[in-house]
């Protein structure tokens, strides 16, 4: 499998790589200039010319999965009998320059409820390079005339995000859908949709085989009723700490619908970077 194939291969399995390029080659060296490989946590794609630059490539290809690092790095070696690395020496002569480009697993947002205020966080979030679902049970808060066509006209002519729009007359049927490790934003019109999808939210494990987060909007009377209401459904007081409400950033105060969009989806952004740092620690 070549180095192309084997990185579509690992985005649709939804596993992070570091695309390693022969950026810059000064003499003699095991490979031309433009030269790549795939580093994944388990496995190696292509070559950038064996021995000690590619050893030594790989293995801070790995540290940067593991800390989830999300720029781009460039790493010079040189290959001479006089620069010594770990991984012993390499007498081509040259010198080479070698880019390392971290590719994420494109997080996955649902935001269950396109009303006032899930249409303003939909407009921030689909500039960003994410799945996102939007879901609602009313067929007209997803009417082309009023969110547009994703890539053709209105709120997501020139999205970044794959935007999918879910109409799910019961909404929570549509979090088998989600791709794994996706965040989850309840806020629908109706409490009973809001507890329902909360509910089956618990169900899934968390983490990136399940929902990475679970976020619900409301007051702390609102929370209150649920977590009674939750603890009759059978969910444990462990299960409900995986609830966070109120979302967003705390520091950003207002209740107007662009305000609270602005502040969730800083939030939001700031838990993809973690859940990216905890995954490439746990491969």
């Amino acid at each position: 499998m070549d180095w192309l194939d084997a990185l579509q291969a690992l985005r649709a399995a939804r596993t992070p790589a570091v695309i390693v390029t022969l950026a810059l080659v000064r003499g003699h060296a095991p490979r031309n200039g433009g030269a790549k490989m795939v580093v994944a946590p388990g496995a190696v794609f292509g070559t950038v010319g064996g021995g000690n630059l590619e050893a030594t490539a790989v293995d801070r290809a790995r540290a940067m999965l593991s800390a989830g690092v999300a720029e781009p790095e460039v790493l010079t070696l040189t290959l001479s009998d006089k620069a010594v690395t770990e991984y012993g020496v390499q007498c081509c002569g040259g010198e080479v320059t070698m880019m390392l480009e971290p590719i994420r697993v494109t997080p996955g947002i649902a935001v269950f409820g396109i009303g006032h205020v899930g249409l303003e966080l939909a407009r921030i979030l689909a500039r960003h390079e994410v799945d996102l679902h939007l879901i609602d049970s009313r067929h007209e808060m997803l009417a082309a005339e009023r969110i547009g066509v994703p890539g053709e006209s209105g709120v997501f002519a020139d999205a970044v995000a794959r935007v999918h729009v879910t109409h799910a007359p019961v909404p929570e049927s549509a979090l088998a859908g989600l791709p794994a490790g996706s965040h989850v934003l309840v806020m629908t019109h109706d409490h009973v949709e809001d507890l329902a999808v909360i509910d089956m939210s618990l169900r899934l494990p968390p983490g990136p085989e399940g929902l990475a987060s679970i976020g619900l909007i409301g007051s702390a009377s609102k929370w209150a009723r649920f977590r009674k209401k939750l603890g009759e459904l059978g969910h444990a007081e462990s299960e409900l700490a995986r609830v966070t409400t109120p979302i967003g950033i705390p520091e950003v105060g207002g209740k107007q619908p662009a305000v609270i969009a602005v502040s969730v989806a800083a939030r939001l952004l700031q838990l993809i970077d973690e859940a990216a740092t905890v995954e490439g620690s746990r491969d």
